[in-house]
């Protein structure tokens, strides 16, 4: 599906697939519609939220990007001047051809319930009316969950939602269809218009929502109970597709795949010693290496070395911020940055860094990843002899640097979560990484950027948080800025499947 609708110098009009929320419920839940394009990229970084839809509601939405805008589009909200239409499904229609809903709504913990009207209270209205199968239902007000309240209480449950008496399907059957109000500048009446199509996956409209096929062909499709798939993990490498369960795949899982189709399927184990190598199931013989994209720029995987294929598909949208040079509104990397990259594993934030035109000196405890890196290097057009490929320990190489006297614009801290090396010894994430910080901070320009992040599940983000800038504390520096940066969208983040992966940007003076 195509998320950007529309778009000028003063308005963003999105089609927001079902299953994301318009912003972030919590600190370090993953990014909502909103908080994920003015991250995006700096001409998103003015949005204003200025009305939202349910999580699981598809549909219209509008931000503003300009004061201006904002004003006017406020206005025309308060005063009921935009137009809104949305289209739903009920497993049990009504007689009615055309309904009027009048009540207050009332919260009753995570439900709200309807009440008659009284005097000073908060009116609900909705105009129904049928329209074929469907039913089409226009809020004369916007009070949360109105709709849905409304339906339930008349008779018709939306079909999929569960809290308020409807039917279980794969996904709630609401949809913003149609949105007008007036150019908040040249005051022309604007229209859009969005059918809905409830029959498609949510879960691969959200990926065909972010991801542009023609630049990224590397991502996650299914992310575990976070998808309603518990233990099952299916990721796109271009052509083909990598499933990952801790036991043999189910009959669902694979027809799934099937369903989906590929040029050749994969799938590897996940057991507490590590991942086994990825085993061909079917389709085309099995290739040991793939190319894939990633934001435009190409990687070599390869399926032979073990656990680990070459790249990191939950870092995508971190190598992205490298590459432009923009982490978030106010939060720019220098042109040409120098860039020490101290895990660089297959060199993909390396080359993400020199892409963006930086200096990067990529460092790792394997010669083969570092080949593998320059191989990487070569495959986007790019001269690695300028770079530095250095092979051994992290922090005896900080040791020699500091000695040096060089020092970086961006330093990038993506550890494994646990190492072991003869000079240093064993590496934990959750008990050194304040450590680690302390050990590099001397190789950051005043000014400079330091990349934190760890994939270490049991280290909740506010002690790594924590670890990283009280070590930049007691050395004698101070944040001047800093973004938190949960995983991307298609690693969703639920209660059934928690956030692993933590990422801090800071700004240290």
């Amino acid at each position: 599906m195509e998320l950007i609708v529309f778009e000028d110098e003063h308005l963003l009009v999105v089609n927001k697939p079902a299953g994301w929320n318009t912003h972030a419920p919590a600190p370090f839940a993953g990014e909502g519609l909103y908080e994920w394009l003015r991250h995006r990229h700096p001409r998103w970084s003015t949005l204003s939220l200025l009305h939202r839809l349910d999580k699981e509601t598809s549909g219209l939405m509008v931000f503003g990007k300009t004061a201006a805008a904002n004003r006017s589009l406020t206005l025309q909200f308060d005063q009921r001047r935009v137009e809104k239409k949305y289209i739903l499904l009920t497993d049990r229609p009504p007689a009615f051809r055309v309904c009027r809903a009048r009540s207050a709504l009332v919260r009753t913990g995570a439900k709200y319930a309807s009440r008659p009207p009284h005097a000073g209270a908060p009116l609900a209205e909705t105009l129904f009316s049928t329209a074929g199968a469907a039913i089409e239902a226009v809020p004369l007000t916007g009070r949360t969950h109105q709709i849905r309240v409304h339906a339930a209480e008349h008779g018709f449950p939306i079909l999929g939602d569960t809290l308020y008496g409807g039917a279980p399907a794969a996904r709630l059957c609401l949809h913003a269809a149609e949105l007008r109000f007036e150019h908040p500048v040249t005051g022309q009446p604007l229209s859009f218009s969005v059918p809905p199509d409830f029959a498609e996956d949510s879960r691969l409209a959200l990926r065909s929502a972010i991801i542009d096929p023609s630049l990224t062909d590397a991502f996650r499709l299914v992310h575990g109970a976070a998808d309603g798939w518990p233990g099952f993990y299916l990721d796109r490498l271009g052509e083909d597709l990598m499933a990952q369960t801790a036991s043999a795949l189910t009959v669902p899982q694979r027809q799934l795949m099937e369903r989906i189709g590929a040029r050749a399927v994969y799938h590897q184990l996940l057991q507490r010693q590590g991942r086994t190598p990825p085993r061909w199931l079917w389709g085309a013989p099995a290739a040991n290496e793939i190319l894939v994209r990633e934001n435009g720029l190409r990687f070599l995987l390869r399926l032979e070395e073990g656990g680990s294929i070459g790249l990191f598909l939950d870092q995508r949208e971190n190598r992205r911020r490298v590459w432009q040079r923009y982490v978030a509104p106010g939060f720019e990397l220098p042109p040409a940055p120098a860039v020490l990259n101290a895990f660089a594993y297959t060199c993909g934030f390396s080359v993400a860094a020199a892409s963006g035109g930086g200096r990067v000196t990529s460092l790792d405890l394997s010669k083969n990843y570092l080949a593998w890196g320059r191989r990487n290097f070569e495959l986007n057009g790019l001269d690695p002899s300028p770079h530095e490929f250095l092979f051994g320990d992290a922090f005896a190489w900080f040791r020699r640097l500091v000695k040096k006297k060089r020092l970086f614009d961006l330093l990038i801290l993506d550890p494994p979560t646990f190492s072991r090396s003869r000079e240093s010894g064993v590496f934990q994430a959750e008990k050194n990484y304040g450590a680690l910080v302390a050990a590099v901070l001397p190789l950051l320009k005043p000014g400079g950027t330091l990349l934190a992040s760890t994939n270490a599940a049991a280290f909740a983000p506010e002690d790594f948080i924590e670890a990283a800038t009280g070590s930049i504390r007691r050395a004698g520096r101070s944040v001047v800025r800093r973004h938190y940066a949960p995983q991307p969208p298609d690693f969703p983040i639920e209660r059934a499947e928690p956030a692993y992966l933590k990422t801090i940007w800071l700004q240290v003076d």
